[in-house]
């Protein structure tokens, strides 16, 4: 089964990548990845605040942070806690493109246009084959307007995009307000594709100390719908790749996720919980099931089920939940 696809430009065997996490820190995890069949390996994010705070030499930036956040400083990581520092995140690129054939996708996680901003360009330099610009931002300033935040975003891709010539996908989140409309004005912005989406780690609250703590909760197949939806929305209306990250657990998800409009799946959860071998096992399903149902290839699957190709594209939008509500019995 032909199951090639192209994601950023960038040509891949099948559309199956390890999206990003803690995984990549391990150079024998790396090779069990590629080993496994991952056809792109995603890092996870260099933070913006790493790199200001080793730049600066000061505390400056976090507290500018938390307060915009309204969350205390101490919330913030301490410098030790990084699993990489900036430079030894640049190590660690050259290391995996030197230990690995397939392509290698660095992330940046930020919110301003700054200087910091530079090292999209050492990236590209360390060997970084893509840019994933993940946009973590929790808007808590009632001063700030919706139309303030999307222009963070398209100022910090404006940014790198006039820095690097490698391509740049933008992880967002699902809360934008008009979010078919910000992802035309990210792809004039210059940015090569989307990740859809950003998951947001919600703090819990310890009753006994009054204190903000972290919790981290791997999603599930649940997680997908969300996407799938907007996948759905999207596709044919930009024109640069879309990802998925998030709710991808096996085989049926992959596919569901390209009958949407997906161009590549990163699998992060499923590859935490079951190993990098995840990867293998979710590639033969999909395989199997195109075979099955006489597909010729998975560029054929792909989009088959996005809202310009359903026969019922109201069941993207509110016919689906006015025919739950209504279908409810006690």
């Amino acid at each position: 089964m032909d199951l090639k696809t192209s994601y950023l430009g960038l040509q891949l065997a099948h559309p199956l990548m390890a999206g990003a996490s803690p995984l990549v820190d391990d150079m024998g995890m790396v090779k069990r990845l590629e080993d496994a069949g991952a056809a792109a390996i995603v890092m996870h994010s260099l933070f913006e605040e790493q790199i200001t705070r080793e730049e600066q030499g000061t505390l400056m930036d976090l507290e500018l942070h938390a307060n915009a956040n309204a969350e205390a400083i101490s919330y913030f990581p301490q410098a030790e806690d990084y699993r990489l520092g900036p430079e030894h995140y640049l190590e660690q690129i050259r290391r995996i493109k030197a230990a690995v054939a397939v392509p290698v996708i660095a992330s940046l996680n930020g919110t301003t246009a700054a200087g910091w901003l530079h090292y999209a360009g050492l990236m590209e330099q360390a060997g970084a084959d893509a840019l994933e610009l993940n946009v973590y931002y929790i808007a808590t300033d009632a001063k700030e307007s919706a139309a303030d935040v999307e222009k963070r975003t398209l100022d910090v891709v404006r940014t790198v995009k006039a820095q690097v010539k490698i391509p740049v996908a933008v992880k967002l989140s699902p809360f934008f307000s008009s979010l078919a409309h910000f992802a035309v004005e990210l792809e004039a912005a210059g940015a090569d594709g989307l990740v859809l989406f950003n998951r947001f780690f919600q703090p819990d609250i310890n009753v006994e100390e009054l204190l903000a703590e972290p919790t981290l909760q791997l999603s599930g197949p649940s997680d997908l719908l969300l996407r799938l939806r907007w996948l759905a929305v999207l596709h044919g209306h930009v024109k640069g790749s879309l990802a998925v990250t998030g709710g991808v657990h096996d085989g049926m998800g992959a596919l569901k996720a390209v009958m949407a409009g997906a161009d590549a799946v990163q699998m992060v959860s499923a590859l935490l919980i079951h190993g990098p071998e995840r990867i293998a096992q979710t590639r033969a399903t999909l395989a199997e099931w195109l075979e099955e149902h006489e597909y010729e290839s998975l560029a054929q699957a792909r989009g088959s089920m996005s809202l310009l190709k359903s026969p019922n594209p109201q069941a993207f939008t509110r016919a689906n939940y006015m025919r739950i509500l209504n279908g409810w019995k006690a």
